[in-house]
């Protein structure tokens, strides 16, 4: 009996015992919680379950994305805290606390995808790949595309493809978003696929879509749902992209030539999957970002006569310095307009307009402290658009980046006020080869055409940069003297 209230007795003051402790846990949790709290950025929680998300997506997905950020801003100052997807969120509009969060990528922060976005690039894509497994994918990307390979491969190889895609007829009617698609798509897969075919190009640019649509969607795994859609795309370039591999193993070596997968194959030890993943990133970010910087540079052209009339003018005068039909090197480095046209249509319709991070651990900034978890939201299109450092920011004027004063924001590798290729460890490593793509694209459609848009159109960032009717124009074949020179 004694033996039996001992271990009865025992077992209530277990209990108690445990109980106190977990009380003494959780008061210490809610004091941590509301420290943390006080400290971060101000800011307010929105509706309950869904806080800010419903303003969020109202604004990304028009056609002034920053709306949400800029009117939170007043309110709270450049940095704030909010409820996004169902967690705590502390978004910037201040450039130097995104450039502190993308130059420590990897050590305070950590790349953040919602879950359509992680199944679609795959586990081993660069895009979303952390620690020494992305600086190794990155690595590679970059020597990919280094300055040498732009001057003396990929510049002819550019031309090539503009040649055989830009080719339409007096009176004919496109969507121009699918002609940049088709531009874009056709470098990147004759470059890594080693695919030419017309109907292979316009099967993989339409894959594209696809899957560009799915990232952000989400993840039911239904036919007719854009995560659906996506993911049955990406399984049929997978497919594409196991195939070319199996047929390059089975090539000599001495056959393989310098073709990137084939290069990849033969000096990387990468396992079949990770190769896969890493080819359809780059095939991803190559087209999605170049395309789209294409369109909405002959956009913003076709609203500013003056600023199209400039870079028509520099090009045709470019057409009588070199004895080759292909434009050299130096023909390239000799466009300064058209790199202040391509500066202007990223600070206003970048593609990466913000990006999402997640703390690695407690972060002290300024007078703030960000738990352990929080979501950062690093604003890049809020700087690119605000009063403060573009005047008349939202206007398209190409000529704002020949100011002595723009000089040193125009430094897209360095600058805090101009990131449209991102920073730190996860900096575009196809930088370079897209500027150099949208300058000979440009190149080649003012210098053979003339258009005029036949539908109202406007920009729209989800759930992809995008003119939401394609951008409808009708094409005419230039006649003037110059242009048949």
């Amino acid at each position: 009996m004694g033996e039996k209230y001992f271990v009865t007795w025992s077992f209530f003051i277990a209990i108690i015992f445990s109980t106190v402790l977990f009380a003494k846990y959780l008061r210490h949790k809610v004091k941590r919680i509301g420290r943390d709290i006080s400290k971060l950025p101000p800011g307010r929680r929105g509706w309950p379950l869904f806080g800010d998300s419903f303003g969020w997506y109202s604004a990304v997905a028009s056609s002034h994305p920053p709306r949400f950020v800029e009117d939170q801003v007043k309110r709270f100052g450049r940095i704030f805290s909010c409820s996004l997807f169902g967690r705590l969120a502390v978004v910037s509009a201040d450039p130097t606390f995104n450039r502190f969060i993308m130059q420590n990528e990897g050590k305070l922060f950590q790349s953040s995808y919602p879950k359509s976005f992680r199944d679609l690039v795959g586990k081993n894509g660069l895009i979303t790949m952390q620690g020494e497994q992305q600086r190794k994918l990155h690595g590679m990307a970059v020597n990919m595309m280094r300055f040498e390979r732009l001057k003396f491969h990929f510049l002819k190889d550019i031309q090539m493809v503009m040649l055989q895609t830009l080719n339409f007829h007096d009176g004919q009617v496109i969507l121009l978003e699918d002609t940049c698609r088709k531009v874009a798509i056709h470098l990147m897969v004759n470059q890594l696929l080693g695919v030419s075919n017309e109907s292979e190009i316009n099967e993989m640019a339409q894959l594209f879509s696809d899957f560009a649509d799915g990232c952000l969607s989400f993840p039911i795994k239904l036919p007719g749902f854009a995560y659906g859609n996506a993911m049955q795309a990406r399984e049929i370039i997978i497919k594409k992209i196991n195939r070319t591999i199996e047929k390059i193993r089975q090539q000599p070596t001495s056959e393989v030539g310098n073709g990137m997968l084939g290069r990849i194959l033969e000096e990387e030890n990468l396992p079949d999957d990770a190769i896969a993943d890493f080819i359809i990133n780059l095939l991803f970010a190559g087209n999605e970002t170049t395309a789209k910087t294409m369109l909405f540079a002959v956009y913003y052209l076709t609203q500013s006569p003056m600023a199209l009339k400039q870079l028509m003018e520099e090009h045709d005068s470019l057409q009588g310095t070199s004895n080759e039909d292909m434009l050299t090197w130096e023909d390239y480095k000799n466009m300064p307009f058209t790199q202040c046209v391509i500066d202007e249509t990223l600070r206003l319709g970048g593609i990466a307009i913000w990006l999402l991070r997640e703390a690695k651990e407690e972060i002290s900034y300024q007078d703030y402290i960000i738990p352990k978890g929080c979501f950062v939201v690093p604003f890049l299109s809020a700087v690119h658009l605000d009063e403060s450092f573009y005047e008349d920011s939202l206007r398209f004027d190409p000529w704002r980046w020949l100011d002595p004063e723009n000089q040193a924001k125009r430094n897209w590798r360095t600058s805090p006020f101009y990131a449209p290729f991102g920073g730190g460890a996860r900096f575009c490593p196809g930088a370079e080869l897209a500027r150099l793509q949208i300058a000979l694209f440009l190149h080649y459609f003012v210098t053979k055409y003339r258009w005029r848009q036949l539908k109202e159109d406007r920009m729209s960032f989800f759930p992809s940069a995008r003119l939401v009717n394609g951008f409808q124009i009708c094409i005419d074949m230039r006649t003037d003297e110059v242009a048949i020179k």
